[in-house]
C-alpha cells in the first residue's frame, strides 16, 4: 500500500487550477489553428486566430483565458494500492482548489445553495468523480466548466425505437437552439445509453478527452465524425458571426442500457476548452 498525504494533493491540485485556467492545452490550440487555415469566412478566419493570440497572451502574462474560471470539475483515477493520510480526497481536492482560486486570483463563482445562495469565496465545494483503478498511483483530471456552456447543455429520455437518427436529431436540436450562447467554436460531449445520472456524467467525461482523439469504439467514432460535419453546416460559426467552424470536436461516450430506456445527454464546451492533469 501506498500512503499519500493529504496536503501533496493539495499543492498537486493547486497549481492544476492555476495551469488550466492559464494555459490552453496544446491540442486546442493546434484545432484552433486547423480550422483558422480551413475557414472560408473571413470573420470566422479573424476570430479563430485571436483566439490563438488569446491564448498565447494569456500564457505569458499568467492571466486566465476567461473571466469565467469556472466550476471546478475532477474526474480522479484511484489505485487500489493508494491511501491518502491525513484528509479525506475530497477534502484534500477542495483545500486545493480553495488555495489555487486564492493565489491565481481566479473568478469565484459558486454559491453555498442552489436557491439562496452567497458565494463561498473561494470556488469550493468543487465536483469530484472517482473512478477506482488498480496500481498505486492518483490521476486527477481537472476540466475548469464554465457557466454559459454548461447552460446550453441537455439529457433526454429518447425511446429505443428513436434509434441512432434519434440521437442525432436530439445533438443537432441541442446546439442549433444554443446558438451563439456557449461561445462557439464549441466542444460537444455526447453520452448514449447506461442510467440518467450516468448519462449526463458521460457526456461531461467526454469534454476531457483531448480534441482531434476518436473515440477507441468504431460506432462512436463514426457517430463523432458524422455529427461534426453537421454542427459544422449549421453556419452559426465563431461567437455567433458564421463561417464553418461551429464546432471544434464531438465527443461520444456510450454505454449499455435497460431495454426500455433510451438516455442521451449533450454537454457543451466553450472554445476555451480547459482541460489539464496530474499523476501523483
Amino acid at each position: 500500500m501506498r500512503a499519500i498525504k493529504a496536503a501533496d494533493i493539495s499543492a498537486a491540485v493547486k497549481d492544476l487550477c492555476i495551469d488550466a485556467s492559464h494555459n490552453l492545452p496544446d491540442d486546442v490550440i493546434e484545432v484552433f489553428k486547423k480550422f483558422a487555415a480551413a475557414e472560408e469566412s473571413e470573420v470566422a478566419k479573424q476570430i479563430l486566430e485571436q483566439l490563438v493570440e488569446n491564448a498565447a497572451v494569456a500564457a505569458e502574462g499568467e492571466y486566465p483565458l476567461c473571466q469565467d474560471c469556472g466550476f471546478a470539475v475532477f474526474l480522479v483515477e484511484q489505485g487500489n494500492e493508494v491511501a491518502i493520510e491525513g484528509a479525506s480526497l475530497s477534502a484534500a481536492i477542495d483545500e486545493g482548489v480553495r488555495q489555487g482560486y486564492e493565489e491565481g486570483y481566479l473568478r469565484k463563482s459558486i454559491v453555498d445553495h442552489p436557491v439562496y445562495g452567497k458565494n463561498t469565496g473561494d470556488n469550493t465545494p468543487s465536483v469530484i468523480h472517482v473512478f477506482p483503478t488498480k496500481g498505486d498511483k492518483l490521476v486527477i483530471h481537472l476540466a475548469p466548466k464554465g457557466g454559459g456552456s454548461e447552460n446550453m447543455s441537455k439529457i433526454a429520455m429518447l425511446k429505443p425505437a428513436d434509434g441512432r437518427e434519434g440521437i442525432i436529431n436530439f445533438v443537432m436540436n441541442t446546439v442549433a437552439e444554443a446558438g451563439p450562447n456557449p461561445c462557439p467554436p464549441i466542444v460537444v460531449g455526447v453520452g448514449i445509453g447506461g442510467t440518467f445520472e450516468y448519462c449526463a456524467l458521460m457526456a461531461k467525461k467526454a469534454l476531457f478527452r483531448d480534441l482531434g482523439k476518436p473515440s477507441d469504439d468504431e460506432w462512436n467514432a463514426e457517430l463523432e465524425r458524422e455529427l461534426l460535419a453537421k454542427i459544422n453546416d449549421l453556419g452559426i460559426g465563431p461567437m455567433g458571426y458564421g463561417g464553418r467552424t461551429t464546432a471544434l470536436a464531438v465527443h461520444v461516450e456510450s454505454f449499455p442500457r435497460h431495454i426500455a430506456s433510451f438516455p442521451a445527454s449533450v454537454n457543451i464546451n466553450c472554445h476555451s476548452a480547459r482541460h489539464k492533469t496530474v499523476e501523483i
